[in-house]
């Protein structure tokens, strides 16, 4: 008996002004999710774009020197007996990693315009 009860509530028609509320709030689910959908599409249309954009970038350039130019060529002055384990390249700029002829390592930076050693570190361990 208590079920035909609950049956016969559910399947009462809405009152109008229940069924006008209801209407309203189905067309605004369908606006939000409209709008949702469209934002999505355009992060994704925005993700698409900038992976095919990287892809039909040229890879940057070699400095070459140019045509007629002469080869420069210098030396640069190490401590004596000093040994190179590692060099590094930063603009007009090479880090040496030096192991000093008594065993201590040093780190030096020498600047190829000025044609100078601008920094030294002595590499020590910590205490």
């Amino acid at each position: 008996m208590n079920n035909a009860v609950v049956d016969d509530e559910a399947e009462k028609p809405l009152d109008p002004a229940m069924e006008k509320v209801r209407r309203k709030m189905v067309r605004l689910l369908a606006i939000a999710l409209g709008i949702m959908m469209i934002g999505l599409m355009a992060v994704l249309y925005a993700i698409v774009y900038k992976m095919s954009e990287s892809g039909k970038q040229a890879s940057p350039a070699v400095a070459a020197i140019p045509a007629g130019a002469e080869e420069i060529s210098t030396s640069i002055a190490l401590p004596k007996g000093a040994q190179i384990n590692g060099e590094s390249l930063s603009g007009s700029r090479i880090l040496f990693d030096l192991t000093l002829p008594d065993g201590k390592r040093e780190l030096a930076i020498y600047d190829t315009v000025e044609g100078r050693f601008v920094a030294r570190y002595a590499l020590t361990n910590a205490e």
